[in-house]
């Protein structure tokens, strides 16, 4: 499923001080489905998932391509004031993982870093395009995927066609 599977599990279990034993009793992976990972075998997205449950993490943290690692620590150098909205705005980032902070890191404001009124309207434009993707999984499970297919279809079509993109 991910070519960097095995190195960002290693990771992960490295930042949190982790063994093999610890991780699977943690995860309730088998250590021999950990090691098999480690060695480079392409896990199953259910042992990816139980992985990222017992490790607090987002599933996408195993798809990160390790190089983009260096990349997430320069974006909180040069966006620190996303520090302050995360102290007194905690509950907006309920259910946020490390992919969602990377991203929010990684914009810059016209002219430079983020100030504090941009970062917060980053937050809430990433909280609802997270809500609106949760309806959406929501929607396409359910008897009405097809007519949401047409519907996605028709208005991706119309901003392809407008902005010229294919």
């Amino acid at each position: 499923m991910s070519d960097h599977a095995a190195d960002n599990l290693s990771r992960l279990m490295a930042d949190q001080g982790l063994s093999i034993h610890q991780a699977a009793r943690q995860t309730g992976v088998d250590e021999r489905t950990i090691r098999a990972i480690l060695g480079g075998n392409k896990p199953h997205a259910r042992t990816l998932n139980r992985l990222a449950k017992g490790l607090d993490v987002r599933v996408d943290e195993f798809y990160v391509d390790p190089s983009q690692l260096l990349y997430r620590r320069f974006d909180r150098r040069t966006n620190p004031v996303i520090e302050e909205v995360m102290e007194t705005h905690k509950g907006l980032f309920a259910g946020w993982g490390e992919a969602d902070f990377d991203e929010l890191h990684s914009r810059m404001g016209t002219g430079g870093v983020l100030t504090f009124e941009g970062a917060l309207a980053a937050v809430r434009q990433m909280n609802r395009k997270r809500e609106l993707h949760e309806k959406l999984d929501v929607l396409l499970e359910s008897s009405r995927a097809e007519d949401i297919g047409g519907i996605v279809d028709v208005l991706y079509g119309q901003v392809v066609v407008q902005d010229g993109t294919e």
